[in-house]
């Protein structure tokens, strides 16, 4: 093991018997806030320390083992319990390394997912629907709720623009590099010649904004409309004013809503939408000023500006800011995202695990 990541798990087992003596004391019990911080890092520390120790015990046994090797009648089991030792210390160092990698607060919370049609006219606009209906299978597949907030259809099908809420277990932390520029590549349905063209969406997750940390509003700041929603929906949704769209007037920034059938809903939803939105354009600038490692989450939606390009012709998916090409391209259009974003979080992990060595 690095000497670097010992003195961090040094640091954390001393640490895990400060907390023991915190949470023992009758002042620190008597204020509620103060011990469920407490708790809470107890929690997140004891993990910690619980597998270096563990690591520190199979050290201990590995160095035994080697011990009985001049042994002849404990040679066998000395080999046997050396190769199970140095193998779960591979493992020990593994989860070691990413139980210390910085961690986003974010990323435990729901999120909404908002496509927009970019470069390639109706091409995109299908593009992108062709994109909302992937995302929704995966969701669907390890069991998240999907909520359409907002949809702006195409006359030819698919969306001009789309914002999904997605509610489970980890989502923003699990779909938050899907944020950038996406290329397609295909024969359109329109194209008779049967040439290939190349189309281009935006995406971007932002994080469902904590209601005790939220942006407050300032209703001076808002202009609300409302009109009549289109598109599906029945009789009901096409005779009523109910969609709402609100303005931030300040920033210029949209958010609106026809997918529910009360105007009092669409409302509360496009608040929603827009105060993630402006809690992103706030996360992005601050990271802009940070020198962060990644871009912002919208990209222009020209056919340049990519983070992942689906080519069809060849059914082949290439993550650019990975090096990742991945020859399944019909079966991630259904869902099929889990290698792509497992792969997304590995190098994310192995760069976070890169700055603490040089931090060190």
């Amino acid at each position: 093991m690095q000497d670097f990541l010992r003195q961090q798990l040094e640091r954390y087992a001393q640490r895990l018997e400060e907390l023991d003596f915190l949470l023992s004391r009758e002042d620190i019990m008597g204020d509620m806030k103060q011990y469920r911080a407490i708790s809470r890092e107890h929690a997140d520390v004891t993990a910690i320390a619980g597998r270096y120790a563990r690591y520190r015990q199979r050290e201990d046994d590995l160095a035994a083992a080697r011990d009985m090797l001049d042994d002849p009648d404990m040679a066998d089991m000395a080999r046997e319990e050396i190769g199970g030792a140095e193998a779960e210390l591979i493992q020990l160092q593994d989860d070691l390394q990413r139980l210390l990698l910085p961690k986003d607060p974010d990323d435990a919370r729901d999120a909404y997912l908002e496509i927009r049609a970019g470069t390639g006219g109706d091409e995109s606009a299908l593009f992108a629907g062709d994109l909302a209906r992937m995302y929704t299978r995966y969701c669907d597949s390890i069991g998240w709720k999907v909520e359409i907030m907002s949809a702006n259809e195409s006359e030819l099908g698919g969306y001009k623009e789309v914002v999904l809420r997605v509610e489970g277990d980890g989502v923003y932390g699990r779909l938050r590099f899907e944020s950038g520029g996406h290329r397609v590549q295909r024969v359109p349905a329109t194209e008779t010649q049967g040439r290939i063209h190349t189309s281009a969406c935006t995406v971007a997750v932002m994080p469902e904004p904590d209601e005790t940390q939220a942006i407050t509003l300032n209703p001076a700041d808002l202009r609300i409309d409302t009109f009549r929603a289109s598109g599906a929906g029945g009789q009901h949704i096409n005779k009523t004013d109910s969609a709402v769209r609100v303005v931030h007037l300040p920033t210029g920034i949209v958010a609106e809503c026809q997918d529910g059938r009360s105007q009092h809903s669409n409302k509360a939803k496009a608040l929603q939408v827009l105060q993630a939105r402006l809690q992103e354009k706030e996360r992005s600038e601050r990271e802009a000023k940070e020198a962060a490692l990644r871009k912002g989450l919208i990209g222009s939606g020209d056919r340049s500006d990519r983070i992942r390009t689906y080519n069809f012709p060849q059914g082949r998916l290439t993550d650019h800011r990975i090096n990742l090409t991945l020859y399944k391209l019909l079966a991630v259009m259904e869902g099929d995202l889990g290698d792509v974003l497992d792969a997304l979080q590995a190098a994310r992990e192995a760069e976070l695990l890169a700055e603490l060595q040089v931090n060190a």
